[in-house]
């Protein structure tokens, strides 16, 4: 499915961004606003995967010295920054949460349970 390969390109294995994943947010959640479009459960697991990464962050957290290793450090940008994106689209969200189709609604009240549940990454 499309979806799938999408999510593989800018979310890879479910659990790591890319610099591409944030400016393809809004993208996603045109799509899911759009009437017409008949795949918004995947495209909420897909923004809720996107949301719930912290892989580049804990790898900072971990290992990184902050003084002399500067490799990797846009990584953890990537991550805040899609992150943000996804919340940043909480009303389309909302919207399709309060859909009167169930196959739509549940999984987009799943996503906004993740966005509760998932605060904003610290400062490394």
């Amino acid at each position: 499915m499309a979806v799938d390969d999408l999510g593989d390109a800018i979310c890879a294995l479910g659990f790591v961004v890319g610099e591409a994943t944030a400016p393809t947010v809004p993208f996603l959640l045109e799509l899911i606003r759009s009437p017409d479009v008949t795949c918004k459960a995947e495209l909420s697991d897909l923004l809720g995967r996107i949301c719930r990464t912290g892989q580049w962050h804990s790898a900072a957290a971990a290992t990184w010295d902050r003084k002399h290793d500067t490799s990797n450090r846009q990584q953890p940008g990537w991550e805040a920054a899609a992150r943000t994106a996804v919340y940043a689209g909480r009303s389309v969200i909302e919207g399709v949460a309060s859909s009167v189709r169930p196959e739509e609604a549940a999984p987009a009240r799943k996503l906004l349970q993740v966005m509760d549940d998932t605060p904003p990454f610290p400062e490394l």
